[in-house]
């Protein structure tokens, strides 16, 4: 639990802002016209469920319009409040300006607990938030494009994209009104695996700079790093499960609401992931040593810590005890401010929400632009890219026939070079340039000012910057 005497997520945010723009030269009206929310939509709204009236509270916040549309998760949980929902959409601006995603910053939250209600019932009142919503505008292919957050995903993008066709039957651009949704509904492949597989591609781009991984205390490569990772939901799953698989890592502990799992020679991710979804936690999983206190395994030693849940979750009661080099928080605001500060004086790296969980807008922008143009990626030349690696295949056989050389192309080499880029491969291309081109914006602040000592602060400089940028092009 995060302590009573630190500032809440939201004064995080703010305090966090401030620590940034006081190393940059804006004028005091720009300054507050980015801080502030530009507006935040509270509904109130009843559904008939179970012979009874039931109602509802949800909100739609849009943070920043020096974009448009502006972009952001709709979450579902009892703890959406408007103070949570208003510091997400003030992250969302700062994080599409980050990773150069063309949209200004939203979110939008129920205060419902999705566990309590059937499938049926959840597309009642999904659907009735949604007509809420989109009769303000406030769900709009142009205007403001929602996107799964916690509590939701592919069902109840499904549902709204469904629910926003039927208003407007006219919109051509209908599908494009919200991102995450399946790829049989106008989604796209790799979304649902996007932000933890930019987790993934934010470590590897750091682990490219041997300075950078310095600064933390670690050296080499991502291989055999020990990790731990709080939260194997969506994000923390595919996280924990490309680090394992891909890059050589150990996950050392998984952290969840029924406590932790912990095994110093490394969990079978794949084997946890399936436990908790036929069990609902990770209590009686037998190959590993089960820790009643999550919240204690946090502090373990490990080289890699990966909070991948819920905010706040890092604060002053063990920021202290902590003893990760280097943290990469997969979820948002993780670290608290007071917390951020324990730990850079301890030199903790951490590599902050705002870029570490971009994968996630990124791919929800690469979807938006599908939807819009109406195709999918790679559909227009992947068979003329493979016939034109086809005839350089060819030709190298034939000189080796002719010269006499004996020598062939080895069959697996022929298979990938042949083989056209289809849509995944497309969208994990387009992400892993997306994280390295943000890391190095990121970068190039750290290393090349004297008052910035760290990412988040560089972050922050760089996003801030650039909504700056939009603001003064629009004549502010």
């Amino acid at each position: 639990m995060q302590p009573g005497n630190e500032p809440s997520f939201r004064q995080s945010v703010d305090l966090m802002f401030n620590r940034a723009v006081a190393l940059m030269d804006l004028p005091p009206g720009l300054e507050e016209k980015i801080r502030v929310c530009n507006a935040t939509y509270k509904v109130r709204f009843g559904v008939r469920l179970r012979g009874q009236i039931e109602t509802f509270v949800g909100y739609r916040s849009v943070h920043s319009e020096h974009m448009e549309p502006v972009k952001g998760g709709i979450r579902f949980s009892l703890g959406v409040n408007q103070d949570e929902v208003e510091a997400l959409a003030a992250l969302m601006t700062y994080k599409c300006a980050l990773v150069e995603a063309p949209f200004g910053g939203s979110k939008g939250g129920l205060c419902v607990d999705p566990g309590q209600y059937d499938e049926h019932e959840m597309e009642l009142i999904t659907r009735r938030f949604a007509y809420e919503l989109i009769k303000r505008d406030l769900i709009n292919p142009s205007q403001n494009v929602p996107a799964p957050d916690m509590g939701t995903g592919e069902r109840e993008m499904a549902w709204i994209a469904d629910q926003y066709a039927r208003m407007n039957t006219t919109d051509i651009n209908a599908r494009a009104c919200v991102t995450g949704k399946p790829p049989h509904a106008g989604g796209i492949a790799g979304r649902v695996e996007a932000t933890g597989r930019g987790v993934q591609y934010a470590l590897q781009e750091y682990f490219r700079h041997p300075e950078d991984v310095a600064k933390s205390g670690l050296s080499g490569s991502l291989d055999g790093k020990r990790v731990i990772v709080q939260g194997l939901g969506n994000v923390g799953y595919h996280a924990a499960s490309f680090l394992s698989a891909e890059d050589g890592c150990k996950i050392t502990a998984i952290i969840e609401r029924d406590g932790a799992l912990v095994d110093e020679r490394g969990l079978d991710v794949e084997a946890v992931h399936h436990w908790i979804a036929k069990h609902g936690g990770v209590t009686g999983y037998a190959d590993a040593t089960h820790v009643a206190d999550g919240a204690k395994v946090l502090e373990n030693d490990c080289d890699i810590l990966i909070p991948a849940a819920m905010e706040g979750v890092i604060n002053l009661t063990n920021a202290a005890k902590i003893k990760a080099s280097l943290i990469i928080e997969a979820a948002n605001g993780p670290v608290t401010a007071g917390a951020d500060d324990v730990l850079r004086e301890k030199g903790v790296v951490i590599i902050p929400d705002m870029f570490a969980n971009g994968g996630g807008v990124t791919v929800s922008y690469f979807e938006w632009v599908k939807n819009l143009s109406h195709i999918r990626f790679g559909r227009m030349q992947r068979r003329q890219e493979e016939a034109r690696h086809q005839l350089v295949v060819d030709e190298l056989e034939r000189l080796s026939a002719s010269s006499g050389t004996g020598w062939t192309l080895s069959p697996d080499f022929k298979e990938k070079y042949l083989r056209g880029a289809d849509e995944l491969e497309l969208v994990r291309s387009g992400l892993d340039d997306t994280m390295r081109a943000a890391y190095q914006s990121m970068r190039e602040v750290w290393h090349s000012r004297d008052d910035v000592d760290d990412l988040r602060v560089s972050a922050y400089l760089v996003a801030i910057g650039r909504v700056a940028a939009s603001y003064k092009a629009k004549g502010l």
